[in-house]
């Protein structure tokens, strides 16, 4: 049984919760500047239901996915929603429990990256920009390793986030390269840390927000659009999947129509963990479909909600 964060607080993130919805939908995110993070990221409240109906929805959902033995007891979830329209947190399930980042954590190591190109310290040139490109879309395990070669390891990519942005990275820790054959367990973050960085994204506060936002739109097969029938083409997903053989996790924004007609953008966070070892490769990919599918459900049932 799944049980919902009920330690409920207040998010430092933003400027009123009436801007957050008038900007949400008169604004376009993709062309504007992000301004220098010198004087810190700006404050806002990030209003968080408790018990919503969208929360028992997801609730439910996984409870009877327990119990027809499709979640087993060695796994744990964690799931947020965020509805910029609203200003709402709908849903918030785990969301502080660190969890293995897998390749989540790419566009963390990107914001380190872009911070030290706003500082001077590094350059963005055509050869770094293709690295970027390559770690994002295509999860390039290499590339990641090149861009934490070019901001100083995973030390400085932790100390990075964690001085300049503790409004976001409560519960991450970088700790390790991305190990061969992508055995990576070491690095660890929150649902809340993805909600947060996906916040700030949006409303472009961070060090290049449009061109993280470019790359994080880059086609590719995600786990909270692409296979969600009832999700309609035409949405945009700005996202990052994550893999190993222990976990399976998507974190995104969906700028999907409303049923008035109007662009409504929300944050979905889904990650599923599993503690035991899996039996060989074959056994490992079924457990990734299925419960990549797990999250594909409970994207479909967020987007019945929130449109």
């Amino acid at each position: 049984m799944e049980k919902g964060n009920r330690n409920k607080r207040k998010l430092n993130i933003g400027t009123t919760l009436g801007l957050i919805g008038l900007s949400a939908f008169l604004t376009s995110p993709i062309n504007q500047p992000a301004p220098s993070n010198k004087e810190g990221l700006s404050q806002i409240v990030m209003k968080e239901l408790v018990n919503s109906p969208l929360e028992e929805k997801v609730e439910l959902f996984i409870r009877e996915k327990r119990a027809e033995n499709n979640l087993y007891s060695d796994e744990k979830t964690a799931w947020s929603v965020y509805d910029f329209s609203t200003g709402e947190k709908v849903v918030s399930i785990n969301e502080d429990v660190p969890m293995q980042c897998a390749s989540m954590v790419k566009p963390f190591i990107a914001l380190a990256f872009y911070h030290l190109e706003q500082e001077g310290k590094v350059g963005y040139n055509k050869k770094t920009k293709k690295e970027m490109e390559k770690m994002i879309q295509n999860s390039s395990n290499v590339s990641t390793n090149y861009i934490i070669k070019q901001i100083g390891g995973p030390r400085k990519v932790q100390k990075i986030l964690s001085d300049n942005y503790p409004e976001i990275f409560k519960n991450t820790s970088i700790k390790e390269y991305i190990p061969k054959g992508g055995k990576t367990y070491k690095n660890k973050a929150s649902a809340s840390d993805y909600t947060r960085f996906l916040y700030y994204l949006w409303n472009n506060e961070l060090p290049r927000s449009n061109e993280i936002k470019r790359l994080m739109r880059l086609p590719n097969r995600d786990r909270i659009y692409t296979g969600v029938k009832n999700i309609p083409k035409g949405t945009i997903v700005y996202d990052k999947t994550g893999t190993t053989s222990h976990l399976v996790g998507d974190m995104g924004i969906l700028y999907i129509k409303s049923n008035d007609g109007k662009r409504k953008p929300y944050v979905f966070v889904g990650i599923i963990e599993k503690q035991k070892r899996l039996n060989g490769a074959e056994e490992t990919k079924r457990w990734w479909n299925s419960r990549g599918n797990i999250i594909r459900d409970i994207s479909g049932i967020v987007y019945d909600e929130i449109k």
